[in-house]
């Protein structure tokens, strides 16, 4: 390795409002010993990719990668990779990685949140304390419901590891059922397996990723299996759900609330009608925020850098989701 070259590269983008340079701060930490470099201008990028090992940032463009001679992985920031040049990416011989798991604590802990919100009608609650309204009102109980979440993935685990605490009955879904999870039972995605399950289902936590299997996979019809008191939950991708008949379930009350931390569309327009229903909860796609969120990130990335240096197989390394060609 020359004096020029550069181990890893940190574009200027960052994620979650989290400026990019307390990410290259926690790669420095974890790699004392190599060379890690924070472009600030689109320039800097250009230059400093063609003397970089490794790439880290949300995304990264065909021009940009046609400039990487020395690139051997790109380390996305986001558990989700289809926005990314895959195919150009492996043709150029590079390994492509994800953040798979470093949001899991901090998601599941917001759905947990929306849940209880609901079941123990907090922003009622909330409404009346801002009207200064002292007036009783009646709640419900976690405890012995049925919870169904679907996606099986470290975000999925996470939610049925938690939400198992307050004694609720648990029904996890994922492609491949055989694999089991920490879930009392554990099915796939045939129709009417799912509907089984929809048909008993309290709460409905999806925090699948967007797939030709997922989506629209909760359309009008599921929506009806589920009972009129169900609660929705989406923390996966907004297309999973089908907005309108989401809509038209809550607006006749087919269920009992949503909360929705991603849509279809997003951003959600500001005259879109699901802002204005009292029992749906609507954050912008920020489940995914946490002040650790860098650190977890840093983690994997460090090890995989360390892996390359001992000579690894891109097969080896930790959140592969393309290898090169």
């Amino acid at each position: 390795m020359t004096d020029s070259d550069v181990d890893v590269l940190v574009l200027r983008r960052g994620t979650h409002g989290m400026p990019a340079d307390d990410y290259a701060a926690a790669l420095r930490d974890r790699l004392p010993d190599h060379r890690i470099e924070r472009a600030r201008t689109p320039r800097a990028e250009r230059e400093l990719a063609e003397r970089a090992r490794v790439v880290t940032s949300t995304d990264i463009d065909v021009d940009l990668v046609d400039r990487a001679d020395r690139l051997e992985l790109f380390a996305g920031v986001a558990a989700g990779y289809g926005h990314l040049p895959l195919d150009e990416l492996a043709e150029r011989g590079v390994a492509v990685t994800n953040a798979s798991g470093i949001h899991a604590p901090n998601i599941a802990e917001q759905v947990i949140g929306y849940v209880l919100a609901h079941v123990r009608r907090l922003r009622t609650a909330i409404r009346r304390q801002e009207r200064s309204e002292w007036r009783h009102f009646q709640m419900k109980e976690l405890q012995g419901s049925t919870v169904t979440v679907v996606g099986m993935g470290a975000i999925g685990r996470a939610i049925l590891k938690r939400v198992s605490a307050f004694e609720v009955d648990t029904v996890g879904v994922r492609y491949t059922p055989e694999k089991g999870g920490p879930a009392d039972e554990v099915i796939g995605f045939d129709e009417d397996a799912l509907h089984e399950a929809l048909a008993d289902t309290d709460y409905l936590l999806i925090a699948a990723p967007l797939t030709d299997a997922t989506r629209g996979l909760i359309g009008e019809a599921e929506l009806d299996t589920l009972p009129p008191d169900a609660f929705l939950v989406n923390v996966g991708r907004g297309p999973i759900v089908d907005t309108d008949a989401l809509l038209g379930a809550l607006r006749r009350n087919s269920i009992d609330g949503a909360a929705l931390d991603v849509t279809d569309p997003e951003p959600l327009p500001d005259d879109h009608p699901l802002w204005d229903l009292e029992n749906v909860l609507v954050t912008p796609h920020n489940a995914g925020h946490s002040p650790r969120l860098y650190e977890r990130l840093a983690d994997i990335v460090a090890g995989n850098v360390e892996r390359l240096d001992d000579g690894a197989d891109p097969e080896d390394l930790e959140n592969l989701v393309r290898a090169p060609e």
